[in-house]
């Protein structure tokens, strides 16, 4: 999951659980001076929800990104480690051919 995705998706459940708990409130069977203290004290607790929100979601946004890093690591390890064994087999390839005896040279030789 991306990091747009993950900030996302914890926004939701944010907002979604306070959008649930403003209307759980509302269609409680409690009296409207109750209803209105809970809803006072559930919006005096949203900076504090929103703050937890942002601080998880800035560590899952560090996780990935250290783990993004440790694999494009090792990712361009093994294509360097790809790249020299590549070149060793070309120059092996190379000297074995040039070492080799010039199989056209020996077929066109006429006798005499």
């Amino acid at each position: 999951m991306s990091k747009r995705g993950i900030g996302a998706f914890i926004g939701g459940v944010a907002l979604g659980s306070a959008v649930g708990t403003a209307v759980g409130l509302l269609v409680a069977p409690r009296s409207g001076r109750d209803t209105r203290k809970t809803l006072k004290k559930s919006a005096q607790a949203l900076p504090e929800i929103a703050e937890d929100v942002s601080s998880s979601v800035q560590l899952q946004a560090n996780r990935f990104s250290e783990t993004t890093l440790s694999n494009w690591d090792n990712t361009l390890n093994r294509l360097k480690d790809a790249i020299a064994a590549g070149i060793e087999a070309s120059r092996i390839e190379t000297a074995a051919v040039d070492k080799a005896p010039d199989a056209s040279s020996e077929n066109h030789s006429s006798p005499q």
